[in-house]
């Protein structure tokens, strides 16, 4: 088979490859399952009887008073990291396109970095929560925040190690310009990744 019939046996009725089709098909079925997880963190906001709280200080059983449970500046900087990184992969995807070696394995491992980062700062943010006193039955609001942040952070975790392995195909010379699709479609759901947490930050950090 020619590579000009390989082509058009991959694209579709839209005129995309089907393997972008696919992508954007399930990032469209993600953002529905985001849209319910934040939802049933907006209706269960400000309605936990006992502490810890997000935002306000409380007093435990035990008459011990704690300050709000939030880290705003660490997660910020998670949040600016995490920005960065679309616009890391963006410039690797662009190194992978002109077949410019060094530029993609720089800005791609740069992305990854940010992604571990993140990934990090929430390990220890739920072991922190954890230690003052917030596990996932603590309150209305531990349930819906672990469930929302949780499953995020499994984003981001797969999101990374997707990345990883097209590092990796490019420390190998396995990433040429004619595969860069591969590193596109990474792309694509790296980008939908950040999007969804812009969300997610102002409306449980943020907003009280």
């Amino acid at each position: 088979m020619t590579a000009h019939a390989h082509a058009a046996h991959l694209e579709t009725s839209t005129g995309l490859d089907n393997r972008k089709v696919a992508i954007w098909t399930f990032i469209g079925s993600e953002c529905m399952f985001f849209a319910t997880l934040i939802s049933n963190y907006l209706v269960n906001k400000g309605k936990s009887l006992v502490g810890p709280f997000p935002h306000e200080p409380w007093t435990s059983p035990a008459g011990q008073h704690f300050e709000p449970i939030f880290e705003i500046p660490l997660v910020t900087l998670g949040t600016a990291l995490l920005l960065f990184s679309s616009l890391f992969v963006v410039l690797a995807l662009s190194g992978a396109q002109r077949g410019s070696r060094k530029a993609l394995i720089g800005w791609l491992g740069a992305t990854i970095a940010c992604g571990v980062f993140f990934a990090g700062m929430q390990v220890y943010e739920f072991t922190h929560f954890v230690h003052r006193g917030l596990g996932f039955t603590t309150n209305l609001f531990g349930s819906s925040f672990y469930t929302l942040t949780g499953f995020h952070g499994t984003h981001v975790a797969i999101g990374v190690l997707w990345l990883a392995t097209l590092w990796v195909d490019a420390l190998r010379g396995k990433l040429p310009p004619a595969k860069s699709l591969n590193l596109e479609m990474a792309a694509l759901y790296w980008h939908f990744v950040d999007v969804v947490w812009i969300i997610i930050f102002p409306v449980v950090y943020l907003i009280q």
